[in-house]
């Protein structure tokens, strides 16, 4: 289209360059749009080349490293620290004490040539670790059987004590197949080349038959610690999928507090499970920011608070292109190094710890959220950058709970630390077979996970308790928890 000649026509030709001026500004929008949208793609292009690629030293180092990262560290507190670690470690291995003594042939006295020796002291110590092979033991009962002396009435003893009726695996057994699988992320698979290699020839549809049922067993207890769990001010809680045989997605729930940790297994990720768990409780939720828990958090019953290590991957991951996430990654590093002071000095929860809180801790975050405010503007809002500040500000509430509260810790590892476990079932076992079998495994997961966080051997406990859950009332289910069993052994 050519533009009007002639002054006559200045208003024609004022209304076309106007014309102009609009469909270039809106080209620049589409450009600046596409850049956008180029740039999220890029990012998300980078971020899977990187999980599929990527050098190990390109992953978030774990902040422990970086809390000493530019302080002047005492190396020889550090490996005094190691070496203490190390011996309260070894006081838990069996201990063996072997005699050795002189042969008689070197008894003999180069300057008096005398063979009378007498022993100096206890001898001197030198130590080996040696493996001892671990065995499973076939049991015969002979069962007595007494007849009376009419001969008329016969008693025999009765059956020792089993965990199912009609099986032939005892307590030790089935808790040994629990703790292998739910503890060391063993899949049955592999225990029964194992168990064929040692002598017993037992089918792996007979292990899967005996772990569903001790999860069944187990279920009241589980379901017992989960409610436990629940009526604790401060609940951390998680999610990951669980694949199931069918080939549809379910999820695995972790919900923890002190010293109590529980799964629960559902069939979708919607917000019913926190709510059926959590559901008439207050206190504070430690969670992302997965919506999920909305129906728990956003009705007042708990309050929600936010995960510093999410935040800390979003501005990692952002690096990369933006050399300002260095900043934001600055600011969270100082907020761990006061938390690692604080540990230090044993004064986690304490009114010392909130005191220096409100003293240290506010002041950084006050200065991060300043420069969240100040960046906002200079990023597009689909780059990587941009999306870690913009999800940082909308949060900010619920990440910066943690400061009025000693007892709230800045992150949500411990859940994520929880669900470790889950992951490595599902790399090595790729699914449950259904619903039920997934409730079977998070109970199972509930019992032997409680116990590693009380310090209890599961497989001391399971082989003690499997026997004396039929017997044991609902209402005294509480006196068989890890730490109660712990505390009456």
């Amino acid at each position: 289209m050519a533009p009007p000649i002639g002054d006559e026509h200045d208003c024609a030709w004022h209304g076309y360059a106007e014309h102009l001026t609009q469909e270039l500004d809106s080209t620049r929008k589409e450009l600046k749009t596409t850049q956008e949208q180029l740039d999220a793609l890029k990012g998300q292009f980078e971020t899977l080349q990187r999980k599929i690629f990527g050098k190990r030293s390109e992953k978030m180092p774990p902040m422990d490293r970086e809390i000493r990262r530019g302080k002047d560290v005492d190396q020889q507190q550090r490996l005094e620290q190691r070496r203490a670690n190390a011996q309260s470690r070894a006081e838990q291995l069996q201990t063996e004490v072997v005699n050795v003594p002189v042969p008689k042939d070197q008894c003999r006295c180069p300057k008096c040539h005398g063979t009378e020796f007498s022993p100096l002291g206890e001898g001197k110590p030198s130590s080996v670790i040696e493996y001892i092979s671990g065995y499973f033991r076939k049991r015969i009962f002979r069962r007595q059987t007494v007849s009376c002396s009419c001969g008329d009435y016969f008693i025999t003893a009765p059956v020792p004590d089993k965990v199912f009726d009609r099986t032939q695996y005892g307590p030790s057994f089935i808790a040994y197949l629990v703790v292998a699988k739910c503890c060391d992320c063993l899949p049955l698979y592999r225990l029964e080349r194992q168990f064929s290699r040692v002598g017993i020839p037992v089918a792996r549809s007979s292990l899967t038959e005996l772990f569903n049922r001790a999860g069944e067993l187990l279920i009241p207890l589980a379901d017992a610690i989960l409610q436990r769990v629940a009526q604790q001010s401060l609940v951390h809680a998680d999610e990951t999928p669980q694949p199931m045989q069918s080939g549809k997605r379910g999820f695995m729930w972790t919900f923890l507090s002190g010293n109590l940790i529980a799964y629960r297994f559902s069939p979708s990720r919607s917000g019913q499970t926190p709510k059926q768990v959590l559901a008439g409780t207050k206190g504070t939720l430690l969670v992302d920011m997965y919506t999920g828990y909305n129906v728990v958090t956003a009705t007042g019953q708990r309050e929600r608070a936010g995960c510093l290590a999410h935040v800390r991957r979003k501005f990692f991951d952002a690096k990369k292109d933006s050399p300002e996430a260095e900043v934001a990654l600055e600011f969270i590093r100082q907020i761990y190094v006061i938390e690692a002071e604080v540990t230090s000095a044993n004064l986690k929860g304490t009114d010392a710890h909130a005191e220096l809180r409100w003293q240290q801790t506010l002041p950084v975050m006050d200065k991060f959220y300043v420069w969240l405010s100040e960046q906002k503007a200079l990023h597009p809002p689909k780059s990587g950058i941009g999306k870690a500040i913009r999800y940082t500000m909308k949060n900010w509430q619920a990440l910066t709970r943690f400061i009025r509260n000693a007892e709230i810790p800045p992150d949500n590892n411990r859940a994520e630390n929880a669900l470790r476990v889950v992951a490595l079932l599902r790399k090595n076992s790729l699914f449950v077979g259904n619903k039920d079998t997934g409730k079977n495994l998070a109970a199972l997961l509930t019992v032997v996970a409680t116990c590693l966080a009380n310090n209890i051997e599961p497989q001391a406990y399971l082989t003690d308790i499997l026997t004396r859950l039929d017997s044991t009332p609902a209402s005294q289910i509480d006196l068989l928890m890890p730490q109660n069993w712990a505390s009456r052994s």
